[in-house]
């Protein structure tokens, strides 16, 4: 089949290309029609925390989003001055449809410090989350300040300022426009060094700006179907330019060898789609299936990024063997024209004779000190990894600077507990007695303090205030939210608020893992099998694609959880925690892209062992002539990756370099090291495939064992 699509495109290469060009103008239309299309809210529905909060907004007009928190300080008794009084007042009109409360509206004690010097004010904005959620801290500020007398401060706080003033720092970050130009330059200057000639340097470029553009059209057209995340538009920039790129070079290796072997242009991309476009096919399918699978997860965000990010690597799937083979066709042998560098720094074909060649050599002849190696590496990241606390950050660790920093550190000072900045918000409803709840509450350990203001009542609902004694980010936080939920059993009133919510998310989360990681498994461990027509080769593969995610978790742990790095690189402390969803999204992407170069390999090794009948020959053939391949590739995207932690935001942070340093980690010791090393200890047994597992697995009769290994043997 792939043959004949060959042919057909090197005989119609104009009308290929020409589609291209008119799909991609009209991808670049699309682009721009997406601002106001990106879905930005969050939603957890059936989980009661979640449902409270919808409640809650429905009847008071807020409550989704945390409290702002305005905080005073004083050199008196802050209980006694006419002047934040004032002020407080005014930061309530000047957030209209807020809910607020504080010592004056509640007469508790519980908006004091211990000493009576600093005073806090909640304001619950109105609305709904938003991923671009701009917070209203000067306005506030300027409210708040206005009259103060000389001695009084006051500083705004509280977690979402707290996250605008991480992720706007001193500088705003690169746009995504931005991003995606310097992603390219890296890209460019590392294509030079791998071809060397200007054609072969420009066309993967020119792929994945096919790819990119129209993966936006279906993008939009998709926002018309269901929602779409915001943060999709950041991966189909950045991964749809690895993705492309990874391909459209598997493919530009395979043409440029079978040009060097002396075949003419048609003959040569036969060969390519026959090979390398199966490849790429069966590639980007392991990606596409790791996306689709975060379907079973019950946040609809991450479905939309499921469902959005697959139309990633099926674009550029689609790119690489339409648009690449017609313009490969159109080129021919002109790829190798126009050098940009010396001739004895271009590769000239012959893997086996060169670094890559001698290091599968040693490998063959030592694949148990190279697998101890392998191994001793992994252990010690995996056994980093295992450390990984998914969470938010405790809001005492989130970097930043400015008012709600400060305004952070002064309650801590004061001896406020941390739970102001994420309170429980208890929705008491059908006539219940919101000061017998608040008094229950008083009684839970680990709750410092319940309110019931009595200008939060509306018709026969009320809201309760609850101060925990820990920070909404904190390993304690959840046996306070599970002794809360059981000392309202049998209530009217059901827990709310973000904190409460935060961890029914990584429930939620967490619970259908499982699910998502047996299904990635199975279906990537049956197409690897119908693709290298053994029962081994994928058991190993999903198995060094599990430890390779294990290290990229130990690797994040290290550099962001612990802080090893990250306050000299990024400016960002040890945060103690990795942001609940991305331990999910660098699974979700990294297992299919980490599986490309399983699939690089194992495809040119399979096809060795097809013509040799050897499985060291296979070893030594196969990962000689991808090594320089997968590196190049992995070199792409690491860059793209890195690229994005450039993105304001420390989370945006953790997630770009998960998946740069695990690409990079599975390209070198994982694929240099543990792959060929234990392929080597399997020896013959690599190639098990019994007759029974044919006719499910579709593989037809001429296919069950190569002509060379049948001899062979």
């Amino acid at each position: 089949m792939l043959a004949r699509l060959a042919h057909v495109i090197a005989h119609h290469r104009w009308y290929v290309i020409g589609f291209w060009l008119v799909m991609t103008a009209f991808g670049a239309f699309s682009a721009g029609q997406l601002a106001d299309r990106w879905y930005q809210s969050f939603s957890l529905p059936g989980y009661d925390a979640y449902e409270a909060s919808q409640r809650t907004v429905e009847k008071f007009g807020n409550g989704e989003l945390p409290p702002t928190v305005v905080v005073f300080k004083t050199s008196g008794d802050a209980t006694k001055s006419a002047a934040i009084r004032a002020a407080m007042e005014r930061t309530a009109k000047a957030n209209k449809g807020a809910r607020t409360s504080s010592y004056f509206s509640t007469g508790s004690d519980a908006y004091v410090s211990p000493d009576r010097h600093v005073a806090f004010q909640q304001i619950y904005p109105p609305g709904k989350s938003a991923i671009e959620l701009k917070t209203i801290v000067k306005a506030t500020e300027k409210a708040a300040e206005a009259g103060l007398p000389a001695g009084t401060s006051v500083y705004v706080t509280g977690r979402d300022p707290i996250f605008e003033a991480d992720a706007k720092g001193e500088t705003e970050g690169p746009s995504i426009l931005v991003e995606s130009m310097i992603g390219g330059i890296g890209a460019l200057i590392i294509l030079l060094f791998v071809f060397g000639t200007l054609p072969a340097v420009l066309i993967p470029i020119a792929v994945a700006i096919a790819s990119i553009l129209n993966t936006f059209s279906l993008v939009w057209l998709l926002t018309y179907i269901t929602d779409v995340s915001l943060v999709v538009q950041f991966l189909i920039a950045l991964v749809g330019l690895g993705v492309a790129i990874d391909y459209a070079l598997l493919m530009i290796f395979r043409f440029r060898d079978e040009l060097r072997e002396g075949e003419d242009v048609e003959t040569a991309l036969v060969e390519t789609m026959t090979h390398a476009g199966r490849a790429v096919i069966v590639s980007g399918t392991t990606v596409a299936v790791g996306l689709l699978a975060l379907l079973v997860v019950p946040v609809p965000f991450i479905r939309s990024m499921g469902i959005g990010g697959m139309l990633i690597p099926a674009v550029s799937v689609l790119a690489s063997i339409t648009l690449l083979p017609a313009l490969l066709a159109l080129l021919g042998t002109g790829i190798n024209r126009v050098r940009l560098l010396p001739n004895r720094l271009i590769d000239h074909g012959h893997p086996e004779d060169g670094a890559w060649g001698r290091w599968a050599r040693l490998v063959n002849r030592r694949p148990l000190p190279v697998a101890a190696a392998g191994l001793a590496i992994v252990a010690v990241l995996a056994g980093i990894g295992l450390q990984l606390n998914p969470s938010e950050a405790e809001l005492k660790n989130v970097p930043g600077g400015g008012s709600s920093i400060v305004g952070r550190d002064l309650l801590t000072e004061a001896g406020i507990t941390p739970g102001v900045h994420k309170p429980f918000d208890v929705l008491v409803e059908k006539g219940g007695d919101p000061e017998a709840i608040a008094a229950k509450l008083r009684t839970v350990p680990g709750v410092v303090a319940a309110v019931a203001p009595k200008d939060w009542r509306k018709g026969d609902s009320a809201i309760v205030e609850a101060f925990p004694a820990v920070d909404g980010g904190s390993r304690g936080y959840q046996p306070i939210v599970d002794r809360v939920n059981e000392a309202l059993e049998g209530t009217t009133a059901t827990l709310g608020g973000m904190g409460a919510t935060d961890r029914d998310f990584i429930h939620a989360i967490y619970g259908a893992f499982p699910y998502m990681l047996g299904l990635v498994l199975i279906v990537t461990y049956i197409l690897l099998a119908r693709a290298f027509r053994s029962l081994v080769l994928p058991l190993k593969a999903v198995l060094l694609n599990l430890v390779s995610l294990a290290a990229a978790y130990g690797i994040i742990v290290f550099i962001f959880q612990w802080g090893h790095g990250s306050d000299l690189i990024w400016g960002v402390e040890a945060t103690q925690a990795i942001n609940a969803w991305i331990p999910l999204m660098i699974f979700a992407f990294l297992f299919g892209l980490s599986m490309d170069y399983e699939v690089f390999m194992l495809t040119r090794i399979r096809e060795a062992y097809d013509e040799t009948g050897s499985t060291e020959k296979a070893i030594e053939l196969g990962l000689a002539r991808t090594g320089k391949l997968v590196t190049s590739a992995a070199l792409v995207l690491m860059f793209a990756f890195f690229v994005l932690s450039l993105s304001p935001g420390f989370e945006v942070k953790q997630f770009a370099i998960g998946l740069a340093a695990g690409i990079i980690f599975d390209a070198t010791v994982i694929r240099a090291l543990l792959v060929p090393s234990v392929m080597r200890l399997l020896g013959d047994a690599n190639w098990w495939m019994p007759a029974w597992a044919h006719r499910p697995l579709l593989i037809r009769a001429r296919e069950e064992l190569p002509e060379a290994a049948t001899e062979s043997a």
